[in-house]
C-alpha cells in the first residue's frame, strides 16, 4: 500500500482496477492521472453485462480472502465511484464477501425529466427546462441509473455531489446521521480537481496540432454519444440527420466517434456517408475518441467550441465548471438535473427526431440571451473535493464498516456476531 498525503493526513490507499478499459485509448487515463502505480488489484473484468456481474463478485470474494489474509488486523474500506457498473456491483460483492460496505463517491444521482408539452417551439422548450416542474424519471441511462441505485444499498458513506442527489437519498431511507455521525455529506464533485490537475496542462502536442482545422474556424459543435438508449434506431438516426443537416446548413461539427458509435453507424449505414462529409466539407471534422483529458479540457476552454452536444453524464459536470463551452445533452432525462434547473449551464436536446435537434440548436446558437445564460451558469460542484473527503474519512478510521439495527438503535450487539458470519 502506499499513503495518500494531504494536509498531514496519511491514508494507507491503493486503486482496485476492474481492468475492463485496458486498450491504449480508453485506458490511457490511467497514466495521464498517474494512477498506474497505484494499481494494487488489476481484476482482469470482460465480456457483457452478465460476465462482467458475474467475474466481479467471485473476483471481489477472492480479493476479500486474500487482504483478509494478508492485513488481519487492517480494516479495508473501499471506495467507488460515479455510476459505473462496478459502482454498481463491486458495493453487494464485497458486502457479500466481508459483511462490511463501502464508501460511494458521487452518490444520489437520480435521473429527471422535464415536461414535453411544448417541444415544438424551442422558445418554450427551453423555459420549460429552466423554470417548469421536473420529475423523477431513473429509466435512463441504463445500466448507469440502475448502478448507481443499488450501489446506495451497501454503502455506509454517500458522498453526495449536490443537496438534491442528498435529498434524493434521504428520500429512499438512507440516514443523515448515524450514532451522531454524519453519513450523506455534500462534498461537490471530483471532477473538478481533474479539471485543476489538466486544464493548464503543459502539454508536449496541441489538441490543435492535431487537427489543425479547429483553430482555423472556430464555434465548433463537438458531438460525442454512446450511451445505450442512444443506440436505438429512431433515436440514433434524430441524432445523426440532425447533425448531417447542421453541418450542410454550414456550421462547424466535430463527431467524435466511440466503439460503440462506431458500430451503430455501420448498423444503420451511416458511418460511410459520415467519412464521404469529412472528405468534401472543410466544416465537419470526424475523429476517434480523443486520448487525452487535457486535450479535451484545452479545447474546451479555448474559446473554440460553440458547446458539446453529448450524452455523457461527466461532461454535463466538466461544463458546468467550464465557462467557455456550452452543455446540451442528447437525452430525454438527466441524472444531473441540478445543471439545468439550477445553475442553468445545460439544456436537454432530446433526439426527439432530426428535425427537432437541427431547430433546438441552431435556435441555442443563434439566440444571444440562451448563449448568455448557459454561459453564466453557477459551478455547483464546489472545490478541493478530494481533499475534503479523505479528511472526512480520516476523522473516522475506528469507525465501523458496518451498521446493525440495533447498532443504530444505540444497543451495541452486532460486532462481535460478524465472527460467526
Amino acid at each position: 500500500m502506499t499513503e495518500f498525503d494531504i494536509h498531514e493526513t496519511r491514508l494507507p490507499c491503493f486503486v482496485i482496477h476492474t481492468g475492463q478499459h485496458y486498450d491504449d485509448v480508453l485506458g490511457h487515463g490511467l497514466r495521464e492521472y498517474d494512477i498506474e502505480s497505484q494499481i494494487g488489484v488489476d481484476m482482469q473484468i470482460r465480456g457483457g453485462l452478465s460476465e462482467k456481474t458475474a467475474s466481479l463478485m467471485t473476483r471481489t470474494e477472492t480479493l476479500a480472502e486474500y487482504l483478509d489474509e494478508q492485513f488481519p488486523e487492517t480494516t479495508v474500506l473501499p471506495i467507488v465511484h460515479g455510476d459505473t457498473h462496478a459502482a454498481g456491483v463491486f458495493p453487494q460483492a464485497w458486502a457479500f464477501a466481508t459483511n462490511q460496505f463501502v464508501a460511494h463517491n458521487e452518490a444520489g444521482l437520480r435521473g429527471m425529466m422535464p415536461s414535453f408539452e411544448r417541444v415544438d417551439d424551442p422558445a418554450e422548450f427551453i423555459t420549460d427546462q429552466f423554470e417548469g416542474e421536473w420529475e423523477l424519471n431513473r429509466t435512463e441511462p441504463f445500466p448507469e441509473q440502475y448502478d448507481t441505485f443499488v450501489g446506495s444499498a451497501a454503502s455506509i458513506y454517500q458522498f453526495a455531489p449536490v443537496e438534491r442527489n442528498r435529498n434524493h437519498l434521504l428520500r429512499e431511507g438512507y440516514p443523515a446521521k448515524s450514532g451522531g455521525v454524519e453519513r450523506i455529506p455534500v462534498v461537490g464533485n471530483s471532477i473538478v480537481d481533474a479539471i485543476e490537475m489538466k486544464r493548464d496542462h503543459d502539454l508536449d502536442e496541441s489538441v490543435f496540432d492535431i487537427y489543425p482545422v479547429l483553430e482555423e474556424r472556430d464555434d465548433w459543435l463537438r458531438v460525442d454519444i454512446h450511451r445505450r438508449g442512444n443506440l436505438l434506431e429512431e433515436r440514433f438516426t434524430s441524432i445523426i440527420d440532425g447533425v448531417i443537416s447542421l453541418v450542410e446548413a454550414g456550421y462547424n461539427v466535430n463527431f467524435v466517434e466511440m466503439n460503440a458509435t462506431r458500430q451503430a453507424l455501420e448498423r444503420y449505414g451511416y458511418r460511410e456517408r459520415l467519412r464521404e462529409l469529412d472528405d468534401r466539407r472543410a466544416n465537419f471534422l470526424f475523429t476517434g475518441l480523443w486520448k487525452k483529458h487535457a486535450h479535451v479540457y484545452e479545447f474546451f476552454t479555448s474559446g473554440q467550441c460553440f458547446a458539446a452536444y453529448t450524452d455523457s453524464g461527466s461532461v454535463q459536470e466538466e461544463l458546468n465548471v467550464i465557462d467557455e463551452t456550452l452543455c446540451l445533452t442528447a437525452r430525454f432525462n438527466t441524472d444531473r438535473p441540478e445543471t439545468v434547473i439550477d445553475a442553468n449551464s445545460n439544456l436537454l436536446v432530446p433526439p426527439i427526431s432530426g428535425d427537432h435537434v437541427h431547430r433546438l440548436i441552431t435556435h441555442i446558437f443563434e439566440t444571444d440571451a440562451v448563449r448568455e445564460q448557459l454561459a453564466a451558469g453557477t459551478n455547483l460542484y464546489g472545490e478541493d473535493v478530494g481533499r475534503d473527503i479523505v479528511e472526512f474519512l480520516e476523522q473516522r478510521r475506528s469507525d465501523p464498516v458496518f451498521e446493525w439495527a440495533s447498532d443504530r438503535a444505540g444497543f451495541d450487539h452486532g460486532a462481535a456476531a460478524l465472527d460467526y458470519l
